[in-house]
């Protein structure tokens, strides 16, 4: 392992933007993130559970099996109010098991159209798992969806959600540092760094 990193670890994730959002939060702490795609897995699992917890760790499960390094895996999605919750975790195949970003965030505008009610949260729950025992970080964010897509930074559903710390702005028209700031998986990840020393 390079002499840089303290420790390695695989992604269980082949999504690139989110494992550059996870690299800069854990670059201070000599973590070697490699994605499933760097190791050439193609084989993902089927995302079962149904909590963001259950399909955490079936997916840091999966990679550990793959690799033998101990995985970290990311299950995250929004969650609307107004809708009961949806689309959770099925926030990324809300509109399709192959939905694209911009056809998900369709239908979910299409649902609230005559919805007053827009409050709304990301939720991201990290597990690391080392083959015997999972640990387990939970951050969110609240706000609001907006009635239209604005700003070109971001993915998923970022374009149309307003986070309460900086009202007035999508997160995909904040700059990445600050989005990494406020984030769920920032507050994930925050959670996850203070007890390393100690897993």
């Amino acid at each position: 392992m390079n002499n840089e990193f303290h420790h390695r670890w695989v992604l269980a994730s082949h999504n690139i933007p989110k494992a550059e959002e996870l690299r800069a939060m854990l670059s201070p702490f000599k973590v070697q993130l490699n994605t499933l795609t760097e190791l050439n897995i193609v084989k993902v699992p089927d995302e079962s559970g149904n909590t963001f917890r259950e399909n955490a760790l079936i997916k840091a499960k999966a990679a550990w099996s793959s690799t033998g390094l101990q995985a970290l895996a990311d299950d995250s999605g929004l969650e609307v109010d107004a809708l009961g919750g949806l689309p959770g975790v099925h926030t990324a195949r809300f509109a399709g098991v192959d939905a694209t970003d911009q056809e998900n965030v369709q239908l979910l505008l299409k649902q609230l159209s005559n919805q007053e009610n827009r409050k709304a949260r990301f939720v991201c729950v990290l597990c690391l798992w080392d083959g015997s025992l999972a640990n387990y970080w939970e951050g969110k964010v609240e706000g609001k969806i907006l009635m239209a897509p604005r700003g070109l930074n971001g993915f998923g559903y970022d374009p149309v959600f307003e986070a309460e710390e900086i009202p007035g702005k999508s997160l995909a028209e904040l700059e990445p540092q600050m989005k990494n700031k406020i984030s769920h998986r920032a507050a994930a990840v925050q959670s996850m760094l203070a007890s390393l020393d100690s897993i």
